[in-house]
This record gives structure tokens, C-alpha cells and sequence, in this order.
């Protein structure tokens, strides 16, 4: 018996799901639009098979999320052979990590401080309307 038969046997018990998780990474491959069509062609087809692709969407998150195949795929890398690449691949990977918390606080900064000035703003313009009363 061959490896490929063994994973498809129901005495197996491993691979029971084996065309349903193919189906979800086939579809986390091609994104979030991949499973909004999946979902609306599940509600075409039998209204409960959309809504269990929907509350699956939900549950795992997969329809807020919009980088899920892609976060999934970053801790993928398998060693090439060559360490000198793998090294400035991890390296990299690193950096860009790194510049992206960076900018991803500095966004935060401005926010805060766009927020700060429409306060004091809406402070000014209360404290004008308060004397003029």
C-alpha cells in the first residue's frame, strides 16, 4: 500500500479532512476575494453551505484578517543550502520587520497628535462659546 492510499483511507483517521484543508489552503492562496466567491457560491448552491463557509470565515478569522495566507507563508522559509543567502534573507526579513514597527508607531504618533490638536481645538471653541454666554 502506497503513501498516497494510506492518507485517503478512513482507517487512516488522519487525513480525514484531507480535500476540505486542500480547498482552505487552495483558497488562502488566492485571498480574500477567493472566499467571498466560495461563500456566495455557497449560498447559491445550498444556503447552509454558504453559511458554514461564512461562520468558518469568522471563526478563523479569515475574513477580517487581510494578510492571513501571507503571515502564514513568512515562517515557511526553509534553509536554501546557502547559509550566506539565508543569512541575508533572515537579516532582511529582520529589517523590514523593524521599519515596519517603526512607521507603524510613527502613523500612531500622528494620530495622537492629529487627535490631541482637535481637542484642544474643541476645548478652544467651548471656552470662546462658554464666555460669549
Amino acid at each position: 500500500m502506497n503513501t498516497t492510499t494510506a492518507q485517503w483511507m478512513p482507517s487512516s483517521g488522519r487525513h480525514r479532512f484531507g480535500p476540505l484543508i486542500a480547498a482552505r489552503d487552495w483558497l488562502d492562496e488566492r485571498g480574500k476575494f477567493a472566499w467571498i466567491i466560495a461563500m456566495i457560491l455557497g449560498f447559491v448552491a445550498f444556503w447552509p453551505l454558504g453559511l458554514a463557509i461564512l461562520a468558518y470565515m469568522i471563526w478563523s478569522k479569515r475574513m477580517f484578517s487581510c494578510n492571513h495566507s501571507r503571515r502564514a507563508r513568512h515562517g515557511a522559509f526553509t534553509p536554501t543550502g546557502n547559509s550566506a543567502f539565508d543569512s541575508y534573507r533572515e537579516e532582511t526579513l529582520k529589517r523590514l520587520e523593524d521599519e515596519h514597527d517603526e512607521f507603524m508607531g510613527f502613523l500612531q504618533k500622528l494620530r495622537d497628535a492629529k487627535d490631541k490638536a482637535e481637542f484642544d481645538e474643541f476645548m478652544r471653541s467651548r471656552q470662546e462659546t462658554a464666555r460669549q454666554a
